[in-house]
């Protein structure tokens, strides 16, 4: 299955020069815990929630004044949108990503996966393939 059937579809986009403030406005105005960071329709880092807690306040930089190009994390790491879920929630895990954007092979933004997406998605189907296995076994009659 695409990545792109079970991440945000149209991801959460700053320019790099946006605040601090502005970033994070952007996030829950989309309801995520990440941005990409995208300039000349490039993409140049992400913005996470995490970034707020240990650049901006941890560091008591004022989200009104500082810049997301400051505190961004960059080089960013990307998923293909063909790579398996599986594989990519390995990748997530490993390497402590909790949003990962997929970008196209022409190396453009497609959307952002967050493990939230996977972990969701896995339960569903967890939850669908117990359904499946509990009616299998409740319609198993004698001599059936």
């Amino acid at each position: 299955m695409s990545l792109l059937k079970i991440a945000q579809v149209t991801p959460a986009v700053v320019a790099p020069d946006a605040t601090v403030l502005e970033a994070v406005e952007c996030m829950a105005e989309h309801g995520v815990g990440g941005v990409a960071v995208v300039e000349n329709d490039e993409l140049v880092g992400i913005f996470t929630e995490r970034d707020v807690m240990l650049r901006v306040v941890l560091r008591l930089r004022d989200p009104k004044t500082a810049r997301v190009r400051e505190v961004m994390t960059a080089p960013v790491e990307t998923a293909s949108e063909d790579m398996p879920e599986e594989d990519a929630l390995v990748y997530m895990v490993e390497r402590h990503v909790r949003h990962l954007p997929i970008v196209g092979s022409d190396g453009r933004l497609k959307s952002i996966l967050s493990i939230r997406n996977v972990l969701e998605h896995r339960v569903d189907e967890l939850a669908h393939e117990l359904q499946s296995i509990d009616q299998y076994l409740s319609n198993d009659g004698p001599g059936g």
